[in-house]
């Protein structure tokens, strides 16, 4: 099993942007419905590798794409 986590976003715009950053990238993610339990405002989020949680979040900010915050969601 891996362990996951999931980037938040602002606005739905954003969640899409960020997708295409990190496909650009090679980094594994999946853009998929905000977990309920986290939020209720943007419906998207992208889901990652929690070992890519850091490189990702840094990548976002140095293209200036605006997001909440990371979770860690666990093993999926």
């Amino acid at each position: 099993m891996k362990s996951y986590a999931v980037i938040l976003f602002y606005s739905h715009n954003y969640a899409i942007w960020a997708a295409d950053v990190l496909k650009k990238q090679a980094i594994e993610h999946k853009l998929m419905p905000v977990p309920r339990h986290l939020s209720s405002e943007c419906g998207y989020c992208v889901r990652i590798h929690e070992h890519d949680s850091h490189r990702a979040c840094s990548l976002l900010t140095d293209n200036r794409i605006e997001f909440d915050r990371a979770e860690t969601l666990g093993e999926a």
